[in-house]
């Protein structure tokens, strides 16, 4: 799979092992028995070759770009042809020109090719000076970006002291980086390692399909006046392999707990909350707000089997199911995080449900949610 292009993480998945296994496997390894044996690990073969980036010019564009210059035709016209910026195809014609003045195409190309040759030296490595004002910058906690324009501000004449924050950072992780060893220490962060940047190119998550967003909830459901509008969510086990579902009705705060003992797929997740609620009375059941987890993404189901409308939140905005959150965060008293959810039975589930029903809480004026959503199932039946 590597082979054929797939990236390390995607390939482990595909195969089901564990990614540190998998980079093992890839890198290769050789380990040492307490008798002496050793067990060598060859790394895996890459046949692929590593192709360009497409935000870099290709060959073919170079061609239409050297055909479109001779018969006369403006840069920004060429741009649009490409699809391209203007300033793109005006640099690309500035810096590679021949000696006599002229734009060739594939002259042009092997230039581009030369100048992405590797490795080069940095300039951080290669200029002692302004790797002496870096560092002492660093070690006064600037971050790399204040640093990247204040070079600037301060030299605008020195265009090769104009780093951009990206070389400062290359430089702090290198593992024989120009500003030595543990310079992440200066960072904010503190990390040891960089988090991975995302490829133009990679797989991104899929969206859930017509989903309906928080902000056409009706008005009326933040005030907690109405009944019936419920937030959910589900608390996780060791390595997100294990699942309970948890519901929180607004307005009494009572909670609900989905037993998911096997797997919280989207077909499994969106039955246990049916099966959960389809007891409750048609005015108990108005809306459930959800995050965009790919655990909902049969929620039609929902909407068609109870008539009950799902919203769902803005991503990383886990404040807009402030109450399912908080009980999330009651329900880790009972179930620990880094553990096997799995283990629980129903029982268990339906047990720690009633002592966090049963619990008089402030915001209710010291009642229950069993007392307060007993009073309104008795108003609304």
């Amino acid at each position: 799979m590597i082979a054929l292009g797939v990236n390390n993480s995607e390939a482990c998945l595909r195969v089901g092992v564990n990614r540190r296994t998998g980079t093992r496997w890839r890198f290769g390894r050789t380990i040492t028995s307490s008798t002496g044996f050793e067990l060598h690990y060859a790394p895996v073969a890459m046949t692929n070759t590593k192709s360009l980036s497409a935000r870099f010019l290709s060959e073919d564009e170079r061609v239409l770009i050297g055909d479109r210059v001779r018969a006369g035709a403006s840069l920004r016209a060429i741009g649009r042809r490409l699809g391209r910026a203007p300033s793109t195809v005006s640099r690309e014609v500035r810096r590679n020109r021949d000696e006599s003045g002229l734009y060739r195409s594939f002259a042009a190309q092997r230039m581009a090719v030369g100048r992405l040759v590797r490795p080069k030296e940095r300039r951080l490595a290669s200029d002692p000076v302004l790797r002496e004002k870096v560092q002492g910058w660093l070690d006064q906690r600037w971050s790399p970006e204040q640093i990247a324009h204040t070079l600037r501000l301060e030299h605008p004449d020195r265009l090769d002291w104009h780093l951009v924050h990206e070389s400062i950072y290359q430089a702090i992780y290198a593992k024989d980086g120009p500003l030595g060893r543990d310079r992440y220490t200066c960072l904010r962060t503190r990390r040891r390692r960089r988090r991975p940047h995302r490829h133009p190119d990679a797989r991104r998550p899929g969206r859930l399909r017509e989903m309906t967003m928080i902000g056409d909830r009706p008005a009326d459901v933040q005030d907690r006046v109405i009944p019936g509008h419920w937030e959910g969510d589900l608390i996780t086990g060791a390595a997100n392999r294990s699942a309970i579902g948890t519901l929180v009705e607004r307005t009494t705060r009572y909670v609900l707990l989905v037993h998911l003992p096997t797997e919280h797929t989207a077909n499994t997740t969106c039955a246990g909350v049916v099966n959960m609620m389809g007891d409750l009375p048609a005015t108990l059941r108005r809306s459930l707000t959800w995050d965009q987890g790919k655990e909902m993404a049969e929620h039609r189901q929902i909407t068609a089997a109870m008539g009950m409308s799902v919203y769902f939140c803005e991503p990383h905005s886990p404040w807009q199911r402030g109450t399912n959150e908080n009980t999330n965060g009651l329900l880790r008293n009972y179930f620990p995080k880094g553990t096997d959810l799995a283990v629980y039975s129903a029982e268990r589930l339906v047990h720690v449900q009633d002592e966090l029903n049963n619990r008089p809480r402030k915001s209710l004026g010291w009642q229950s949610p069993t007392m307060a959503m007993a009073r309104l199932q008795s108003t609304y039946s």
